[in-house]
């Protein structure tokens, strides 16, 4: 008789976004396993939650031991939990996902349970969001949830990320396309204040198309009762200095 009072592990997995403002490009933060299952596969960080914390402190406390950061809630967002049994091909685990956004790129050094740690460029190809690392390419999936665990690989694949991670993060990329409009946290890996250019740079990737195709004015337009306007940048080259903004507070 199966025990029904069997309790699964909780894992809490995190997806990192970050912004290169040197290549104005988004990050993403990926580790490469030290330990099986998918020993050597690249992950989203993830640990597991202790019996004294709650899913919001070891979250925190992910952040911290990855990289080093001590972070309030206010930069993290809980995103789903996935239960599919089909997630992990040995003890049942539970994931609690989170997406953080952090100002600012980190110096990485990898934590215990990895061997690496890598920002990763986070583009678009013509279906699927695409994170890359010089050689290393991961890409979203299209499938339904289902479809996507009935074709999930019980062992290590060097074009899947580990356990249901491609699947945790195209949930996460969907969750901020539908957000744009109405509470786009995504805008806090830019900082305290941002311009309209950087702003749209980060809706065009999540949109799939190029800077130019979101008109600069219609887009302010449209988007106003998102931003406050919080000065201006310092004049370091020819021309007018451009308008910073920075997001409303939510009620």
């Amino acid at each position: 008789m199966a025990n029904i009072l069997e309790r699964p592990l909780i894992t809490i997995t995190n997806i990192i976004w970050s912004f290169d403002r040197a290549t104005q490009q988004i990050q993403v933060l990926l580790v490469k396993r030290a330990h099986a299952p998918f020993k050597d596969s690249w992950a989203l960080p993830e640990t597991f939650m202790r019996a004294n914390e709650s899913a919001d402190e070891a979250t925190l406390r992910l952040i911290k031991e990855k990289i080093g950061l001590t972070l309030t809630e206010f930069h993290t967002e809980q995103l789903a939990t996935f239960t599919d049994r089909r997630r992990t091909t040995d003890e049942r685990a539970l994931s609690l996902a989170y997406m953080t956004f952090l100002p600012e790129m980190s110096p990485l050094q990898a934590g215990y349970g990895a061997t690496d740690a890598r920002w990763f460029t986070f583009g678009f190809l013509k279906k699927t969001y695409q994170l890359s690392n010089q050689q290393l390419h991961f890409q979203t999936t299209n499938a339904t949830a289902d479809q996507y665990y009935q074709k999930l690989p019980a062992t290590k694949s060097a074009e899947q990320l580990a356990f249901d991670h491609q699947w945790i993060l195209t949930v996460a990329c969907q969750r901020i396309l539908n957000k744009l409009d109405y509470q786009p946290n995504i805008l806090m890996i830019l900082g305290a204040s941002f311009t309209l250019r950087e702003a749209r740079t980060i809706y065009a990737i999540f949109r799939k198309t190029t800077l130019n195709a979101i008109d600069n004015s219609n887009f302010k337009k449209t988007h106003q009762h998102l931003f406050l306007e919080a000065g201006t940048t310092s004049q370091l080259r020819v021309g007018r200095p451009a308008r910073l903004y920075r997001l409303k507070p939510q009620n």
